[in-house]
């Protein structure tokens, strides 16, 4: 790494503005291919969805649970971006041409070869040049709002990332506000402040 990248390294740090990237795409959708860069989502909340790799076992049916939630997805004004280390080529292999489960998916999918990104996020393997199965949240502000990282084969659920997600833009909205474990819309809130220290229990 010369000085100038040493510059620029960014590590992805919970609260602080999350790292930047260029990546090229897959768009299943359209069957088109493109470049995002993170930029190109200020002002918008987005998930970086990393998966192990395409071809494989629990991945397909954590992004056919991701389609089947779209629409709750769309409806937060959510961008979700799938990313494994794969290419372009072959993400729509995949979805196009081997992968039922994957029918009609309407997802970007974004192609990490290099494995930049997820260096900087921590979840590169250097052997295998495969991303862990990692979830990032950001916020429209840049700053990484969530991160859960998941060991191996363990499959994700989208109705938790969508309560998560609902929690950060609640908290967000309503700064001075807490989420208690369990939270779900419309239920009880926590307000901190010397007034609640040892009286938890009466707020809820």
């Amino acid at each position: 790494m010369n000085e100038h990248e040493m510059e620029t390294y960014q590590i992805a740090k919970i609260d602080c503005p999350a790292p930047t990237w260029e990546m090229p795409f897959y768009n299943s959708e359209k069957d088109t291919d493109g470049t995002m860069w993170s930029k190109d989502l200020k002002w918008k909340w987005y998930v970086l969805f990393y998966y192990p790799a395409d071809f494989t076992f629990v991945c397909p049916t954590e992004l056919k649970d991701l389609a089947d939630a779209k629409g709750q997805f769309d409806e937060m004004w959510v961008e979700m971006l799938p990313v494994s280390t794969d290419t372009v080529f072959t993400h729509k292999w995949w979805v196009k041409g081997w992968e039922k489960l994957l029918e009609g998916f309407a997802y970007k999918m974004l192609a990490d070869h290099n494995g930049e990104t997820a260096d900087m996020y921590n979840i590169l393997d250097l052997n295998s040049h495969l991303a862990g199965r990692g979830t990032f949240i950001v916020d429209p502000d840049g700053i990484l709002r969530g991160v859960e990282v998941t060991s191996g084969a363990q499959g994700r659920n989208s109705a938790e990332l969508i309560r998560k997600i609902q929690g950060l833009q609640f908290m967000r909205a309503n700064p001075n506000a807490a989420c208690p474990a369990k939270w779900t819309p419309w239920s009880t809130t926590l307000t901190p402040g010397i007034d609640l220290v040892g009286k938890v229990n009466e707020a809820m």
